[in-house]
């Protein structure tokens, strides 16, 4: 179902389902999205999800301890995980790669990363030819380490 997000709009309730975040509006909407499309509380604890504010205005959702936020606007938006892409492939290829440390060395948050794996964003020519390098470099780095 497609919406239109009016700025007055604000969320009342949020929750957790089948492995999606759903909202409801002051405007009667129910809107949900997949959690793929938020690596950060994909990868959250129940009690982590739960410990969810509304912000004062109600057109903003904050977790503080897993440092999350998300606007209204993100459920108007057309995000659908993809899991046939090329970083996904690499991964796949790759299941023992820690996420969070070719993050760190490709120099990105793990949650853009991961939004990449998923295929809800893309990444650039020039931030795909750095993902490609950082695992080229491991590559490397594995071959000296077990040679010697």
């Amino acid at each position: 179902m497609s919406f239109s997000w009016k700025s007055d709009e604000k969320i009342l309730k949020v929750w957790f389902e089948n492995e999606r975040i759903y909202i409801h509006t002051d405007k009667g909407n129910t809107m949900s999205l997949d959690l793929e499309v938020f690596p950060t509380l994909k990868d959250a604890t129940p009690d982590q999800r739960n410990a969810v504010v509304i912000e004062p205005w109600g057109d903003a959702m904050r977790w503080e301890e897993i440092d999350e936020d998300i606007h209204i606007s993100t459920f108007y938006e057309d995000l659908k995980p993809n899991h046939d892409n090329e970083v996904a492939a690499l991964f796949n290829q790759f299941p023992q790669l820690n996420v969070s440390e070719v993050a760190r060395l490709i120099g990105i948050h793990k949650s853009l990363l991961a939004q990449y794996i998923y295929g809800v964003k893309t990444p650039s020519q020039d931030r795909m030819k750095k993902i490609k390098s950082v695992l080229h470099q491991l590559g490397l780095d594995l071959a000296e380490a077990t040679a010697s």
